[in-house]
């Protein structure tokens, strides 16, 4: 069946609780469903891409320094707490503005907002829809990282990576630049509400709705019923912390550098964009010929809208929408545009990362994070981790290889190659 008519596309062959990492999928408004297990439990996991005036030259001198002082700022690691710190009513307040709230608070300008996905904002957010033990496990995270496969990375341009100058320049990227790029979610908030509302229609599918499924984790309910629409609000509160959370991540960074160089760079490090993986919206596409509204869920894919969509911020309309796409810690990552032919093939949608090759347990089975850690050094990457463990399963052997991944999805026509960004220091989880 013709992928636009069976409403399931699969980026990449990684397994995920439910659906698969990579997996896209649209539904209708009326007659639909919608799933935690097709959005995914770390909710608005998602990168975010800055660009500073800086060089190598200006950078390496003071590149130990600042992967110090950015692992001090940024808190990382399972269970950690940012210096944000709220009340409940303040965290429900923020999670329901998102981007506009941290603005609020002095974490950030005008313009993180213009190039942040739905400018940083998921609309009718409504916290009263999340669990006092959702509410709970984000109160202290927002501005941190979180483990697993979740970083700050001060990445590096080389003149030969740049594929696409204009849409370079449009960007913000020169040759030899430094940029930094992170990559975080909505912590134990998001996952907290993903595992409620699983429960949830798990206990009202099949008496209520009638609906039977053969793997408990593609739990779902009928978009337009009470349940749905609670999920669908509470979600949105899980995107809304993710921005906040990369937000303050970003007021962070700044400070950091300001710091490190002794003069104020919150001008100088502008931000290119924000990309959210691992959510649902709503969205008009062409199914079968005909313009429609649908529910697209994105687990573990990136929104990749071409020239011309009203949802792309004025700046890049031109050109498309910015994709932002991690590669392993060893290799690098790409800045990507989406294009016309992901909005007739994919639902406007591409991938998210260059993927696994092997498991976590198999990676920290085959390699020593001191080593790796060691190892990286001597090839000019600087790591700081909370987990020399959690360093080992990140490994650069344990991923697929970013270019040939790029390669496939630009020759798809479904996302279109920019530039290439080298790690030259890291922060791990």
């Amino acid at each position: 069946m013709h992928a636009r008519r069976s409403y399931l596309i699969k980026f990449r062959d990684n397994s995920g609780y439910g659906f698969p990492i990579g997996g896209v999928a649209a539904f209708d408004l009326e007659k639909g469903i919608i799933s935690p297990g097709g959005i995914g439990f770390d909710i608005n996991c998602g990168m975010r891409l800055l660009t500073t005036n800086l060089t190598l030259k200006d950078v390496k001198p003071k590149l130990r320094e600042l992967v110090d002082q950015l692992f001090k700022k940024v808190p990382a690691g399972v269970g950690s707490s940012g210096f944000v710190k709220l009340n409940k009513q303040q965290f429900r307040e923020a999670v329901e503005q998102g981007g506009k709230w941290c603005l609020e608070q002095g974490y950030g300008i005008e313009d993180d907002l213009k190039n942040t996905e739905e400018d940083g904002c998921m609309k009718d957010a409504d916290s009263s829809k999340c669990s006092s033990k959702s509410i709970e496990r984000g109160l202290s995270q927002i501005g941190t990282l979180g483990s697993g496969n979740h970083y700050l990375e001060i990445q590096h341009v080389k003149p030969e990576h740049i594929f696409d100058k204009e849409a370079a320049k449009k960007m913000g990227i020169f040759e030899d630049q430094i940029v930094i790029m992170f990559h975080c979610g909505s912590r134990g908030f998001g996952h907290q509400i993903g595992t409620d509302y699983l429960q949830t229609f798990l206990n009202v599918m099949e008496k209520k709705y009638n609906i039977k499924i053969l793997d408990r984790e593609l739990a779902c309910a009928p978009f337009q019923s009470k349940e749905g629409q609670d999920y669908f609000s509470a979600m949105k509160c899980g995107i809304n912390m993710s921005f906040c959370n990369r937000q303050v991540i970003l007021h962070r960074i700044r400070e950091v550098f300001s710091n490190v160089f002794k003069q104020d760079m919150t001008e100088d490090i502008k931000q290119v964009y924000d990309v959210a993986h691992n959510t649902a919206k709503i969205e008009e596409h062409l199914v079968d010929g005909k313009k429609k509204k649908v529910l697209v869920h994105r687990k573990g894919a990136t929104r990749a809208f071409g020239p011309g969509r009203d949802e792309v911020p004025q700046k890049y309309r031109d050109i498309g929408q910015p994709i932002i796409i991690g590669g392993s810690m060893e290799t690098g990552s790409y800045l990507l545009l989406g294009t016309k032919g992901a909005e007739e093939q994919t639902f406007g949608s591409t991938c998210h990362g260059s993927g696994r090759t092997m498991s976590r347990t198999q990676a920290k089975g085959m390699f020593r994070g001191d080593k790796l850690q060691q190892d990286m050094e001597k090839r000019g990457i600087l790591v700081k981790t909370v987990s020399f463990s959690g360093l080992a399963e990140e490994a650069g052997a344990a991923y697929k290889d970013i270019d040939e991944v790029i390669d496939a999805v630009h020759k798809a026509g479904i996302s279109k190659k920019v530039v290439k960004l080298v790690p030259i220091g890291n922060v791990k989880g």
